[in-house]
C-alpha cells in the first residue's frame, strides 16, 4: 500500500504543516508520494523529510490555486499510482474542503482533525477527539482509500538523518468542467504579519470578553513568546479584533503546543476549537471561570497586571539567555 501527501507551499516554500504530514507518513512504514500542484517544487526538501517520489502537477485551463484545479491534481496522481491507501491533507479550511470533494469523486472516507494515524486489520483508521474534547475517538475507514486530514503540530516536523534524493513524475492535466467554470479576476494578498498564521502557530495567545476590547496587552505577550493572537466569539463579534482570529467551533480550530487564554471564559464553543492543545495557560479574574476546569495552569487576577507582568518577566528572561 502507498501513501500520498498533499504537499501545500506558498511562494515557493512548504508549509510547515506538509512537513509535518512528510513526517507523519514516512513514519507508517510504506512508501511516501508527495503531490505538489504547480511550479518550482521544492524536491530537496520534500525528500528530506521523507517523500520517495514526488509528482509535480500542472493543471492547464484554470487557476492552478482553486480547490477544484487541486483536487483534479490530485485525482490524476491517484490515478497514475494506481495504490494510494491513505492520502494525508492538512486539517486547515483548504485541506478539508479537498478532502471532501475528494471523497465525492472517489468515494473515499474521510476523517478531519486526527491526531494520529495508524495501520489496524488492514484498515487506516486515525485517532481524533470529539464534543469539544470530552471524549477520544477512534475512526476506521472501511473503504480502499482512506483520506486523513492531520491537525497541525499532531507530528513534530523532523528530517531524515541521511536523505535519498526523490523521484520526480510530471503530470499535467486538463481542469475539470467545475475548475474552468470559474475565473480568477483579481486577488488580494492578505496582510503579512511577523507573527505566525494561527491555525498552525505553535503559541497561541487568544483574548477574550476580560481584555474588554484593549488587545495590546495579549498582543505584547504574543509578540515575546513568538505567539500568534486568537479571540474569542464575543471579541470579534464587538469589533474588538478581526474575525479572522476567532478560535472556537464556528471559528478557526487550533491545536498548539501552549494555548494562553486572557478574559477568555471557556465556552463550550470556544474549548471545541482549542481542546486539543497541548498545554492551557488560564488567566482570568473570576475563580469558576469555565475555562479552569480544563487549564493546566490557572491565575485568577486582573489581566492589567498579570499580563504586563508576565510580559515583562519573559523579556527579562529572554534578554539573559
Amino acid at each position: 500500500m502507498t501513501i500520498a501527501v498533499l504537499v501545500d507551499h506558498t511562494d515557493g516554500s512548504v508549509r510547515s504543516t506538509s512537513l509535518e504530514l512528510l513526517t507523519a507518513a514516512r513514519g507508517l512504514g510504506q512508501e511516501v508520494h508527495a503531490v505538489w500542484i504547480g511550479d518550482d517544487p521544492q524536491t530537496g526538501v520534500v525528500a528530506a523529510h521523507g517523500a520517495d517520489v514526488l509528482h509535480r502537477v500542472t493543471v492547464t485551463g484554470a487557476d492552478e490555486q482553486l480547490t477544484t484545479s487541486v483536487v483534479d491534481g490530485v485525482q490524476t496522481v491517484l490515478t497514475a499510482v494506481g495504490d494510494v491507501s491513505l492520502l494525508l491533507v492538512a486539517s486547515t479550511f483548504e485541506g478539508k474542503e479537498v478532502a471532501a470533494r475528494l471523497a465525492v469523486r472517489t468515494g473515499a472516507g474521510v476523517v478531519t482533525g486526527a491526531r494520529a494515524v495508524e495501520l489496524t486489520d488492514g484498515r487506516w483508521s486515525a485517532r481524533k477527539t470529539v464534543l469539544a474534547g470530552s471524549w477520544d475517538t477512534t475512526c476506521a475507514v472501511t473503504g480502499p482509500l482512506a483520506v486523513v486530514a492531520l491537525s497541525p503540530h499532531a507530528v513534530q516536523a523532523a528530517p531524515l538523518a541521511v536523505a535519498a534524493e526523490a523521484r520526480v513524475v510530471e503530470h499535467s492535466v486538463q481542469a475539470s468542467a467545475a475548475a474552468r467554470a470559474v475565473t480568477v479576476v483579481s486577488r488580494s494578498p492578505r496582510p503579512r504579519s511577523d507573527r505566525p498564521a494561527l491555525a498552525e502557530a505553535e503559541v497561541v495567545v487568544v483574548g477574550g470578553r476580560g481584555v474588554e476590547g484593549d488587545f495590546s496587552a495579549v498582543e505584547e505577550l504574543a509578540d515575546v513568546l513568538g505567539a500568534a493572537v486568537g479571540a474569542t466569539r464575543v471579541a470579534t463579534d464587538e469589533g474588538w479584533i478581526g474575525h479572522e482570529a476567532q478560535v472556537g467551533q464556528t471559528g478557526v480550530t487550533v491545536s498548539p503546543r501552549l494555548y494562553v487564554g486572557a478574559g477568555v471564559s471557556g465556552a463550550v464553543h470556544h474549548k471545541g476549537g482549542m481542546a486539543a492543545s497541548e498545554v492551557v495557560v488560564a488567566i482570568n479574574n473570576d475563580p469558576d471561570a469555565p475555562i479552569f476546569e480544563f487549564a493546566d495552569y490557572g491565575i485568577v487576577g486582573d489581566l492589567g497586571e498579570v499580563l504586563p507582568a508576565l510580559t515583562a518577566q519573559l523579556r527579562a528572561r529572554r534578554e539573559q539567555a
